[in-house]
């Protein structure tokens, strides 16, 4: 499987049941499973970043790492320019989970655009080290932030 472009997988979400009487009491959101077909075979990180309101992360890339994320609270816009310079914009929400894989070296951004603050669980293959300089800052010069604001 080439890992140079970004994926979306959706995501299987589940009643659970209460153990007294059966009524639904939540949902379960499967994320990960050692027997899904992803691109990233074995995570060596989890954590989770949240987004205030109205506030933007990135843009950046890594240039070791592939990472997945899936929204768990909240809502968030990923912006994502490919490597031919194109930019996508793909909606994550715990309401409609949804993963999504950014290979190393593709550009990405993620901003909440709700008045809540969102949260954003996070798989890698390579762990985060203090001082690495694995991650690189850039610039969306030429795309349109003035569209998310309120």
């Amino acid at each position: 499987m080439e890992l140079d472009s970004f994926r979306i997988y959706d995501l299987e979400k589940h009643n659970t049941k209460d153990i007294v009487d059966g009524h639904i009491n939540g949902k379960l959101t499967v994320v990960w499973r050692d027997w899904d077909n992803h691109s990233l075979k074995s995570p060596k990180m989890v954590y989770i970043t949240s987004i205030n309101s109205n506030e933007i992360k990135g843009p950046h890339l890594h240039l070791r790492r592939h990472s997945f994320f899936s929204c768990i609270h909240g809502s968030v816009i990923f912006i994502i320019k490919d490597k031919n310079q194109k930019y996508h914009e793909i909606e994550l929400s715990a309401e409609k989970p949804k993963l999504i894989f950014i290979p190393k070296n593709i550009a990405s951004a993620h901003i909440n655009i709700k008045n809540e603050t969102a949260h954003v669980l996070a798989l890698a293959d390579i762990s985060w080290k203090p001082n690495d300089n694995e991650m690189e800052n850039l610039n969306f010069n030429d795309y349109d932030w003035n569209k998310w604001k309120k």
